[in-house]
């Protein structure tokens, strides 16, 4: 098992792409789903304010309407308004450091982030405690068929590349990015379109900045944001194919990086921001339906469920409806297995958690606690030594998360500890080196580790972090200034013409009207 890099907030600035583009339905399950994650997940998916600028120019009032359009769809099926516009003067009062010179002003508007590997995790832990089995480290690497139907897989340990067959009723395909690996295996032709998605980290201090910031890159157009995630800050994201080897982790190239920092230079110059403050970089390789689209963000971002010779495949879609997903897979499994119980549509996601913590914290971090660990959060404060519910320094992590996810969550090697379990590789300096003595003394025995194993983590753990999670070398990142001054002429790819948009707003503005008018109704009658 191995879990991506944190999604965060893109999921808002992607659901107002998704509007642009007409995809309403998926807008309003995304928005509806978003809301039964903040209600269920407190601590793990939170509300986050978002600024989205609206620059001067030929289209912008056309935008600004759009925009409006979508926002107020956006609040109505959330039954709330949140949305407002501001004047620039208004917009640096709300982001003293953002550059409005060019701006006609900005929508403010909520939404939500979340960190996706505790998520993923949480769900995952969940899962085993009603009763399943999650195996870490373990591939499919071929199927068992039997007169050309899936009757199981073959499963290797990638740790011993031991091999063993495995029998099953329904073998369903959820591997994302690699969906397409076992689909060739029954004679299927790929249908994905791995994109590459790549961010910098920053040190809050560094670059402060109080919600999240969406724009369009003085470049090419394509959304852009900067948003607070966990005590650092993030800029993304790239959209680009992602032509190299799955089975190889991605990296952020030098071309990428000149990207993302002409995006902070042109909205953020007067903090003279350089390579040298970049604190950490991850990338992360989405799995989209190939359409031949010429723009990878033109590409389609709903989900699909295929069934060819017994394997069922479910890929593509947001992490955000993640559940309606699951549902459609398990719809399509009870056709294959008609005595499977019926499934319950409305069941949410994520276990209710009733019990609280039994030793007094700060708000802010029992609320996260319980967010991230759910009913296990009481047995992480149990489980931890005097001086463990205090943060690391610059870290909203307690030392206490590291010896439970040492202890209880399927750590193999350093790198699930320190990079997709409680994330310090991406939120301290150099992963979290200064800190090496204290997680050593804290890890070690939960890992059950000898000293000679512990250097040999260290130093593949340290490894992996230059190699995939630090900026490429210096040296090869294109200068970024000279890109802004003299920006690429070739046209941008636009999502759809004039008329096409006024019709996509159109259309929002008449379902926001109805949902308005459905809502009224709703509390007349309460």
């Amino acid at each position: 098992m191995r879990l991506a890099p944190p999604a965060a907030a893109q999921a808002g600035i992607r659901r107002l792409r998704y509007l642009k583009q007409g995809k309403i339905g998926l807008t309003q399950a995304s928005v509806q789903e978003r809301q039964k994650l903040q209600e269920s997940a407190p601590g793990l998916v939170d509300p986050l304010g978002f600024l989205l600028a609206n620059e001067k120019g030929s289209g912008q009032l056309r935008e600004k309407w759009l925009v409006r359009a979508g926002l107020s769809f956006y609040d109505l099926v959330a039954l709330q308004w949140s949305h407002r516009y501001y004047s620039p003067q208004e917009v640096w009062m709300l982001a003293p450091r953002l550059n409005v010179q060019d701006l006609a002003g900005a929508f403010h508007y909520f939404d939500a982030q979340t960190d996706d590997a505790r998520l993923v995790l949480r769900v995952i832990r969940e899962a085993v405690d009603a009763g399943g089995t999650a195996v870490n480290y373990m591939a499919a690497v071929d199927l068992i068929r039997e007169e050309g139907h899936v009757v199981g897989v073959t499963l290797q340990d990638r740790e011993t590349n031991r091999k063993k067959g495995v029998r099953a009723n329904i073998v369903i395909n959820a591997t994302g990015a690699w969906a397409d690996d076992l689909r060739e295996k029954v004679d299927q032709e790929p249908r994905l379109r791995p994109l590459r998605g790549s961010h910098l980290i920053f040190p809050q201090w560094r670059f402060p900045i109080a919600q999240a910031v969406s724009f369009n890159h003085p470049l090419d157009g394509r959304f852009v944001f900067i948003f607070p995630w966990d005590g650092v800050t993030l800029v993304g994201t790239t959209d680009v194919d992602h032509s190299e080897d799955l089975s190889h982790e991605p990296h952020i190239t030098p071309g990428e990086v000149a990207y993302l920092m002409a995006a902070v230079e042109s909205r953020y110059p007067s903090l003279a921001l350089t390579l040298d403050d970049v604190m950490a970089t991850f990338a992360g390789v989405r799995p989209v339906i190939n359409t031949g689209k010429l723009d990878p963000s033109a590409e389609s971002r709903d989900h699909v469920v295929w069934t060819e010779n017994g394997l069922l495949t479910v890929t593509g879609g947001k992490l955000t409806t993640f559940r309606l997903i699951a549902l459609d897979a398990l719809e399509a499994a009870g056709k294959m297995l008609p005595d499977m119980p019926k499934i319950d549509e409305d069941a949410p996601a994520l276990d209710e958690v009733t019990e609280d913590l039994q030793v007094k914290l700060p708000e802010a971090t029992r609320r996260r606690l319980i967010g991230r660990y759910g009913r296990e959060a009481a047995d992480l404060v149990q489980a931890a030594e005097p001086g463990e519910l205090e943060n690391l320094p610059n870290s909203n992590v307690l030392w206490a998360e590291l010896r439970w996810a040492a202890r209880s969550e399927g750590v193999v090697h350093l790198d699930d500890l320190l990079l997709r379990r409680v994330r310090l590789g991406l939120l301290l300096p150099e992963g979290g080196a200064q800190f090496a003595a204290q997680i050593q003394e804290i890890c070690q025995d939960e890992l059950g580790w000898a000293d000679g194993r512990w250097a040999e983590e260290w130093a593949a753990y340290q490894k992996r972090w230059q190699e995939k999670y630090s900026l490429p070398p210096k040296e090869d990142v294109p200068d970024w200034h000279s890109m802004l001054q003299k920006p690429d002429t070739t046209p941008v790819t636009v999502e759809k013409s004039g008329a096409g948009r006024t019709a996509v707003a159109g259309s929002l503005l008449g379902t926001a009207l109805a949902l308005l008018l459905f809502y009224l109704g709703l509390r007349k009658r309460r």
